[in-house]
């Protein structure tokens, strides 16, 4: 559909955050309070099923997901979605997980759009969220008892073997142990640092995106959008070649820009 490959500069976009949850929580019958509590994938994961009947296995869908890789799997049922639907729209799930503010508004702007372009945004009155959750709930819980059983009688069949070979092991000298305490310790200490150093660039990363967001939003006011810095600022913004500056080509076109109004002027007078 065409609202999967809508652009950065489409009204979906200029959606405020606010608007975007109240028609979350209008739709889905929920009380979010910030787009964050979104980063989990389910909420996107229900909008889909609402749309396309059937299509969304919803049995996978795990509500209650806190941590990455729960939501990640969330995602992946997503994926799985957009490809059966032919949507050719990527998921920056790496971004979505992290539960950055932006980045999930982004997200739920293209959703809306995209729910909005779908039988002409008419929603299935026959859909009731909060059953649809509760039965997916209940399916959820009763696959995890069946795989603890599972998990607890192969734990109970193989104590046996495992106290009859404890009888047979060695246990490794305290050197070695201590050597490789002192290992893992370390690579802990420099994991932690790479995170932080990692966070504070991408904390960093999104003060200077919402900058130019800003600076493209007034760029596209009416009352400018026709002015040759303008257009010079906005072919530096939507520069492709990563390898060449845009500036040369923005200072280029914008003394053209100014030549011609010189010499409009002149003739004018």
């Amino acid at each position: 559909m065409a609202a999967a490959n809508i652009g950065m500069m489409d009204g979906a976009y200029f959606v405020g955050r606010n608007e975007i949850l109240t028609w979350i929580n209008a739709t889905l019958q929920l009380n979010l309070s910030r787009v964050e509590e979104a980063a989990s994938g389910a909420v996107q994961c229900q909008m889909m099923d609402m749309v396309h009947p059937g299509v969304v296995p919803m049995h996978k869908v795990n509500f209650d997901a806190r941590s990455e890789y729960d939501m990640i799997q969330n995602y992946k049922v997503l994926q799985e979605v957009f490809n059966k639907l032919k949507i050719e729209k990527h998921i920056e799930v790496n971004k979505l997980v992290k539960g950055r503010p932006l980045d999930n508004l982004e997200f739920l702007q293209w959703l809306k759009r995209y729910c909005d372009s779908v039988n002409g945004g008419i929603m299935n009155e026959n859909y009731n969220p909060v059953e649809r959750r509760c039965k997916v709930g209940k399916e959820r819980n009763i696959r995890v008892s069946q795989k603890i059983s599972k998990s607890l009688q192969a734990n109970n069949l193989g104590n046996r073997s495992i106290i009859d070979g404890s009888k047979h092991a060695t246990v490794a000298p305290n050197s070695t142990l201590e050597n490789s305490s002192a290992y893992i310790l370390e690579l802990s200490e420099k994991i932690k640092e790479m995170k932080i150093s990692l966070e504070s660039m991408e904390k960093e990363r999104d003060f200077y995106y919402e900058k130019l967001r800003y600076v493209e939003i007034v760029c596209q006011k009416p009352e400018v959008v026709h002015l040759p810095l303008t257009k010079a600022i906005l072919k530096i913004l939507y520069s492709e070649d990563e390898k060449e500056s845009p500036l040369p080509e923005a200072e280029e076109f914008l003394n053209e820009s100014m030549v011609a109004a010189e010499i409009e002027a002149e003739q004018s007078e």
